[in-house]
């Protein structure tokens, strides 16, 4: 389920995105940051799913009261949430084993102080679970989300944004 990306140049972030230009985005990969602002949710591609410290930037340059969520998406194996509020990162994977194979998962890891896994390593999430529970999901559906084999990783991402209240949006940046 290939989606092409059409989006964000190397500009910071701004509450107006419609001046973007393109950028080269893997055609596979999703990276969306999305921010509470004025009443209503704000979102914008993000260039490169797999450069986290410079997304961590993006995101403390756009946070409002509800702070700044990123929702990324790799080569439909895995997602990832990472959601800046004031000086606090929050992070979460729904695989851990996935940083046996790709670069952006063990750089995830090492972000968060958090140990490699082994190759008979169960696939369970890890980081902050409870990322988005003041925000209406909880560690029990998010976990829930992670353990569906049936969805995508640009569904599950989807289901996230339909219960933070913008699904509409997410579908129609990412032409979905």
């Amino acid at each position: 389920m290939a989606h092409t990306l059409q989006g964000f140049s190397s500009c910071p972030m701004s509450a107006n995105m419609s001046d973007v230009s393109d950028a080269m985005v893997n055609e596979v990969d999703i990276a969306v940051a999305a921010w509470h602002e004025d009443g209503r949710w704000n979102l914008a591609l993000l260039p490169d799913a797999h450069d986290l410290p410079h997304i961590i930037d993006r995101l403390k340059s756009q946070q409002t009261n509800g702070g700044a969520i990123a929702l990324l998406a790799i080569d439909e194996e895995f997602f990832m949430v990472i959601r800046v509020l004031g000086s606090h990162i929050s992070m979460f994977l729904s695989d851990v084993t996935c940083a046996i194979d790709y670069e952006v998962a063990a750089d995830f890891l090492e972000l968060c102080d958090l140990d490699s896994p082994e190759e008979d390593d169960e696939p369970l999430p890890v980081g902050h679970l409870d990322i988005l529970a003041d925000l209406g999901v909880n560690q029990m559906e998010l976990s829930a989300l992670c353990d569906d084999a049936e969805l995508f990783p640009d569904e599950q991402l989807e289901a996230i944004a339909s219960r933070l209240g913008f699904a509409e949006q997410f579908s129609e940046l990412l032409e979905l």
